[in-house]
């Protein structure tokens, strides 16, 4: 029987390999096995931010910690059994590739006993992985045309161990070493007993590919020692091999220019996707803390104020965009009923929106404030203008259109709520032991709740170790009410232009 295809109706396990700890290495397949999960049982050192992807209906179950369970591969497996016997899928995520030290072979087993159907999704592992982010290719053309990857495990130590390190120490170019951390003074006496010699080099990649990925370089002679004087712990990979020379012209991942910075992003959690997105790409350590939520304020939809009626329609953000289509298409309407208006739109993403929905605006005015939009639309006397936006936003930009002789209507769309989160305590506790080194502000309603939420927090503690970034001059008075010090401020209100602000700063900071 297939067991890749056979689909029974007791269930479905998916063994899927996530990779080692940056969350975009995992499988498209993987991730769409994921997406469809009614169960996930993820590992303890995983990429949680994985599990967002999870569905809300599934059930997520962390694995045995097995410093605590003896038999935690038992336990594993019978609750894989149970679940798929239950009618679930059962996604089994894995760190790494499931077949390489990862124990997917015995939890397949374990499901073909029971007659239980299964599908095996690699991962990349951390051998692969981690090498790369060091910029320590395993095979080169003139350094090394064979590698070996072994388990470091005290079991691989042992006389009876099956690994025949005799043969072992010189038998390939490039040794990846998984779990020997804490055995690599006894893998190294090891290999040099054994013929390899002792001035080969070595590194150590601790939590490979991840924004806190630290390299320790040496050789075989004296990698122990260096080790130690830092207290390098694990998880880590040993990469042992003249490939190891090569970090000094092929390191990249620690040279991103937000490498290892702990960045907070306070945005609500429907906007801050991108925005993440972006700082992660430069290298950041982004923790997402949402302080508010975007909520849509009900409206009798008979009672609309429609396109129609209006000379121009001027969108602030995306939330007003698609929150007003929205209301549209209640009432039965589309795009079409923009076509006797004019659109202005305010900044990239609010322009994107409306171009998915298939429109272009007539306007787009250079300047994001209130004053810049109201002086560089045209002459708009006696025109009737409809403001779709937030609640809380200020009167700034309607009585500024008003003193230009135009008829405005402004129409609150949604409201920003304060978010209570269960990880306030540890945000707390980061910011007052200085670890964290910057919090990011899009809006002043970002900043009220924050400090709602840390009251106690001495704001010396958050100027002494904590950078301040802010969308606009708006936001950053907002801040320094709070008798805070801003540092970063965009030149432009958009996520872009405060990504740029943030990279400056620390460009700054170096040179």
């Amino acid at each position: 029987m297939n067991q890749s295809i056979n689909r029974s109706s007791e269930g479905f396990v998916y063994i899927v390999g996530a990779g080692p700890g940056d969350k975009k290495l995992i499988t498209v397949r993987g991730l769409e096995c994921l997406k469809k999960a009614d169960v996930v049982i993820y590992d303890l050192l995983l990429n949680e931010k994985l599990l967002e992807y999870c569905p809300h209906h599934a059930e997520i179950i962390k694995a045995p910690d097995p410093r605590t369970h003896a038999d935690r591969q038992s336990e594993l497996n019978q609750l894989l059994i149970q679940h798929a016997k239950a009618g679930k899928k059962v996604v089994r995520l894995k760190g790494g590739d499931p077949f390489i030290f990862g124990r997917g072979g015995e939890e397949a087993l374990a499901l073909v006993k029971e007659g239980l159907s299964f599908e095996v999704i690699p991962g990349v592992t951390s051998g692969i992985a981690a090498s790369a982010y060091a910029g320590i290719p395993v095979t080169h053309r003139d350094y090394a045309s064979s590698v070996a990857f072994v388990t470091g495990h005290s079991a691989a130590l042992n006389p009876e161990s099956k690994i025949n390190w005799v043969a072992l120490a010189t038998a390939v170019d490039t040794l990846v070493i998984y779990m020997g951390v804490g055995h690599l003074s006894q893998i190294v006496d090891r290999l040099i007993e054994n013929g390899r010699d002792k001035l080969t080099p070595v590194s150590l990649v601790r939590v490979g590919t991840t924004p806190n990925q630290v390299v320790v370089q040496g050789t075989l002679e004296d990698i122990v020692e260096k080790t130690q004087e830092i207290g390098l712990k694990s998880p880590a990979i040993i990469i042992i091999g003249e490939v190891n020379s090569l970090r000094e012209h092929l390191q990249w991942f620690d040279n991103k220019p937000l490498f290892g910075k702990r960045i907070l992003v306070t945005r609500a959690r429907s906007q801050a996707s991108e925005f993440a997105d972006i700082l992660e790409d430069y290298g950041a350590d982004v923790i997402q803390f949402p302080t508010i939520n975007i909520v849509p304020i009900d409206i009798d939809i008979t009672s609309l104020p429609l396109p129609e009626q209006y000379h121009w329609v001027i969108f602030t953000s995306v939330n007003a965009v698609e929150i007003y289509y929205d209301r549209l298409r209640d009432n039965g309407l589309d795009s079409r009923s923009f076509s006797n208006s004019k659109i202005c739109a305010i900044g990239v993403k609010t322009v994107e929106s409306l171009e998915r929905i298939g429109i272009y605006p007539d306007f787009i005015p250079f300047q994001s404030s209130s004053r810049g939009i109201a002086a560089e639309i045209k002459d708009v006397k006696d025109q009737r203008i409809l403001l779709p936006r937030a609640k809380i936003a200020t009167e700034e930009l309607p009585e500024t259109l008003k003193a230009r002789g135009a008829i405005v209507d402004n129409l609150p769309l949604y409201e920003t709520v304060k978010v209570l989160t269960k990880d306030s305590h540890l945000i707390r506790k980061d910011l007052k032991d200085g670890c964290i080194d910057m919090v990011t502000f899009t809006s002043s309603s970002t900043v009220r709740n924050f400090f709602d939420l840390f009251p106690k927090i001495p704001k010396t503690h958050l100027v002494k170790n904590t950078k301040v970034s802010v969308i606009g001059p708006r936001t950053a008075e907002t801040v320094e009410k709070y008798g805070v010090k801003v540092d970063v401020v965009a030149d432009d209100a958009t996520i872009q232009s405060l990504v740029e602000a943030i990279l400056k700063e620390y460009r700054n900071l170096i040179e």
